[in-house]
């Protein structure tokens, strides 16, 4: 049952891709008699109701981000397989990149190990304009790096004193900081490792970190509550999504994220498509056979 679920899950996710490219009134896309809906059903069109709003929302706010300059900065942590990956792409799905961007940076190379620990995230900030989302942050050092022993106790005691500083400078700067922690139990973290590892389209997702991390559960949530504790600032709060329904988790997070910007709807200029230039002596050459994919289906 827990496979078939996430199997649906993973399926819905393919079909969010594709839904409304054609079509605009969400009632047309399932005609069939609501009243003759099961509950699993109903929850499964309830879901792509919200979230088409809530994806249209995110469309105006990017318009207004754009407008008026402003500079986001959302922070997404969590466990592993907390559902941070899930949300952002639902964020980013239907905006321009140009505008909305992911910043997931690797393990530190040696160069940058023996930088300023902030030096690396910064050159991913956004401009007047932008918004940029962290899939993990700068907070590794308060988690992974702190479990696995990657960091010293005087980097880690250290990084308390300069990540709440580090934020308020970017808050002064016009940068708004949003912080995410995406919580789940440790029987919904276990059930997502199950399913990832009888799963071979995600068996991708679980490296010898992650599993590492599972047996190091309680260490975890000990750091994660340090954390919480020394960063939760008035200028950069932190905001916890439970997680154990993904579909739920990520409504509310949009639905969040979207009260925590004061965008206001831009309008914008009516588009109308010119007519193409023809001209006499055009004439169209044809594509060589051997450069064209075969048509197999």
């Amino acid at each position: 049952m827990r496979i078939h679920r996430e199997l649906l899950d993973h399926s819905d996710e393919e079909l969010e891709l594709e839904l409304l490219e054609d079509v605009h009134n969400f009632d047309e896309l399932f005609n069939d008699d609501v009243a003759g809906l099961n509950e699993e059903k109903l929850a499964r069109r309830r879901y792509f109701s919200e979230l088409f709003r809530l994806q249209g929302e995110l469309v105006k706010l990017q318009s207004w981000v754009v407008k008026t300059g402003h500079k986001v900065v959302i922070l997404f942590e969590g466990r592993d397989a907390a559902g941070k990956g899930g949300v952002i792409k639902r964020i980013v799905q239907r905006l321009n990149p140009r505008v909305c961007r992911v910043a997931a940076l690797p393990a530190p190379n040696d160069r940058e190990r023996t930088q300023w620990y902030f030096q690396r995230y910064v050159s991913h900030l956004p401009a007047a304009g932008e918004i940029v989302l962290f899939d993990r942050s700068w907070y590794n050092r308060a988690g992974v790096e702190r479990v696995m022993e990657f960091c010293s106790d005087e980097q880690y005691e250290e990084f308390f004193r300069s990540a709440p500083e580090f934020e308020r400078m970017l808050v002064r700067s016009g940068i708004q900081v949003i912080k995410y922690w995406f919580s789940i139990s440790d029987e919904e973290q276990h059930l997502r490792f199950l399913s990832r590892i009888h799963d071979p389209l995600k068996q991708w997702k679980l490296s010898p970190m992650d599993l590492e991390s599972r047996r190091r559960w309680e260490a975890y949530t000990k750091a994660k509550e340090i954390m919480l504790e020394r960063t939760h600032i008035s200028e950069a709060p932190w905001w916890v999504v439970q997680a154990d329904d993904k579909k739920r988790a990520r409504l509310n997070c949009i639905q969040h994220l979207l009260k925590q910007i004061p965008y206001d709807e831009v309008g914008s200029p009516s588009i109308e498509l010119p007519p193409r230039q023809r001209n006499e002596d055009y004439v169209r050459n044809p594509t060589p056979p051997e450069l064209i994919v075969p048509q197999i289906y």
